[in-house]
């Protein structure tokens, strides 16, 4: 299950990048600018790729697959990364495009925020639990 993630957030991370390439030099985006699009690769490898791969590390000296807090970590935790990913990227290619963003995509991304958190959250439960065995 991790692993498979991993690998999908890989993927997605590096297509990220392409993307905010491509996209940027179609749409004529100065070179240099900063926008929140180009934040969408970093913030998918990192925490899709980098976290993940942490944590695979922890399943191998601490089995916390076994705990009861595993799933909802697991599931919540992605659940954050896709939607402030998504959110990045929405509101980035609106920039791109020279349109205003809304309130409703800062709070997507807020959304997705508060699942990152509340994922490590169970995260630090789950190794707290785990170290004291």
């Amino acid at each position: 299950m991790l692993l498979a993630a991993v690998t999908g957030y890989t993927l997605i991370g590096l297509a990220a990048g392409l993307f905010y390439r491509e996209f940027t030099k179609l749409n004529g985006f100065e070179e240099g600018m900063h926008g929140q699009l180009g934040l969408a690769h970093t913030h998918i490898l990192t925490l899709g790729v980098i976290v993940l791969l942490v944590v695979m590390a922890l399943e191998k000296s601490f089995t916390l697959s076994v705990g009861r807090l595993f799933r909802w970590f697991f599931w919540i935790y992605n659940a954050g990364v896709v939607v402030t990913a998504v959110g990045l990227v929405w509101h980035g290619m609106l920039q791109v495009i020279g349109h205003e963003s809304s309130k409703m995509i800062a709070g997507i991304a807020g959304t997705g925020h508060m699942l990152l958190g509340a994922g490590f959250v169970l995260l630090l439960l789950m190794l707290r639990k785990a170290v004291s065995r």
